[in-house]
């Protein structure tokens, strides 16, 4: 019998540590170093592509949005689109808890999968007992 595989979903927060190389991006490297052999699997919410796509363009011009995202495609994570039950799953969070819509769905996404959600978003620490957290240091 085999083992079942880690699954971990990145926020938006750990996708910008990667990208920025920030405190933290050694760790999401790791991840995706071990997706790529297949000793882990990484998720990857469609709201992350938007999310880093704008934030990026807040500061930056459209060129660096559109390479981040396609440095986002390249990688080995899984883009998971919406659903009409993770749209339930995230409003379900979204009524329960102080968090934005984006952190909802990609907080619903780690529910969904039974999924370690990696971050750098004070948001998330109010949901550790029903989404598994692994949490990047956060900005100082």
């Amino acid at each position: 019998m085999s083992e079942q595989l880690s699954v971990y979903v990145l926020d938006t927060s750990a996708w910008l540590t990667l990208i920025e190389d920030e405190a933290g991006a050694d760790e999401v490297q790791e991840l995706l170093e071990n997706a790529a052999v297949g000793r882990v699997i990484v998720l990857t919410s469609f709201m992350s592509f938007m999310e880093v796509y704008y934030i990026t363009l807040q500061e930056r011009e459209h060129a660096e949005a559109q390479s981040r995202l396609d440095l986002m495609a390249a990688l080995p994570v899984l883009r998971i689109e919406s659903s009409g039950a993770l749209a339930m799953r995230a409003a379900m969070l979204k009524a329960g808890h102080r968090i934005s819509v984006a952190d909802a769905w990609i907080a619903a996404l780690a529910q969904e999968h039974d999924a370690i959600l990696v971050h750098k978003d004070p948001e998330f620490e109010q949901m550790d007992s029903i989404v598994q957290l692994f949490s990047l240091p956060y900005k100082s």
